[in-house]
């Protein structure tokens, strides 16, 4: 009896976020315009740290791949998305949810420890600015980045194939705008134990390292600049890390919200509405944080329109 309810699974249903015609036009306007800005937003940013040479710092160059997560990030569910908002078919196929779901894993546990390296960053330059060169060379800023990438990956790879080797049987119906966990396991007719078990041991383990590394850099930083005497001293260096305090607050917040939790109805359909902050929201923001708060972005995006403006008088 059992083995006439397995299919082969050869795509899966997307519900996204609502099944009324008139929104999902709204939503596909309000979702193309928060996309447009995200992609003009990070990539501006690269482009402005690659070419300004007052920008060739650590901090920046972790800013830099940190838009380029959250490019990545973005674009892996928001073209689908779009689409689904004027298809008829919502489908996905089974091998587009496998990538979509590898790659959100993996760049989301990616973002973690990228903005852990650049809170280490901001230690090393508020508590040891005279060996701040050395501790932060080059070598170390290219191993603080690859490292999370390929943390990211194989963690990516294996919670996707865990996920992946479940049987799924009746209702291919996602109940999500992308291939996530928690509402593929609601999906699953054989035993998620060990998934369930693997996902919170994995979700657990990167959330709380990730923060452990952010919230010991900003005890020494509080620590450091409390000793600092003068009051604009201490303003000068906590404003460097007032923006990406910002960034991790929105960042940790929300997926502490979805992903600590044992999937139900109820956390899958209120997770919906949480991915949206963490998916679209804080990658848009990002870039928006980062240039308003800062004088040397603020400065180099001057120089750069000026240049493009009027190239014979920055010449």
């Amino acid at each position: 009896m059992s083995s006439r309810n397995h299919t082969i699974v050869t795509e899966f249903v997307l519900l996204g976020l609502t099944d009324d015609p008139v929104l999902e036009q709204v939503l596909f306007g309000v979702f193309l315009v928060i996309y447009l800005i995200t992609l003009v937003g990070n990539l501006g940013m690269i482009v402005l740290i690659r070419t300004n040479s007052h920008l060739q710092t650590p901090m920046y160059f972790f800013l830099s791949h940190l838009s380029f997560v959250d490019i990545c990030y973005s674009s892996n569910v928001t073209p689908n998305m779009l689409y689904n908002f004027l298809s008829d078919q919502k489908t996905i196929s089974y091998a587009g949810c496998f990538s979509q779901c590898l790659f959100f894993i993996a760049l989301v546990i990616t973002e973690f420890y990228i903005l852990a390296s650049m809170a280490l960053d901001r230690y090393v330059a508020i508590c040891s600015p005279l060996h701040y060169n050395t501790r932060m060379s080059k070598d170390i800023c290219i191993s603080l980045v690859m490292v999370p990438y390929a943390f990211g990956f194989l963690n990516g790879l294996s919670q996707t194939l865990l996920t992946f080797h479940l049987s799924f049987c009746g209702s291919l119906e996602i109940n999500h705008f992308y291939c996530a966990d928690p509402p593929l396991l609601m999906l699953a007719c054989s035993d998620t134990s060990i998934k369930k078990m693997a996902m919170f041991v994995v979700g657990g383990f990167t959330l709380s390292s990730s923060l452990f590394i952010i919230l010991l850099s900003y005890l020494f930083i509080i620590a450091a600049i409390l000793r600092i005497h003068s009051a604009e001293g201490r303003h000068k260096a906590f404003s460097t890390c007032g923006s990406h305090l910002i960034t991790v607050t929105i960042f940790y917040g929300t997926l502490f919200c979805m992903y600590l939790r044992p999937p139900s109805e109820k956390s899958v359909e209120e997770s919906k509405i949480i991915a949206v902050f963490y998916t679209f929201v804080s990658p848009m923001l990002n870039p928006l944080i980062y240039s308003l708060r800062n004088t040397h972005v603020i400065h180099a995006m001057q120089q750069m329109i000026k240049g493009n403006l009027f190239p014979n008088n920055a010449a």
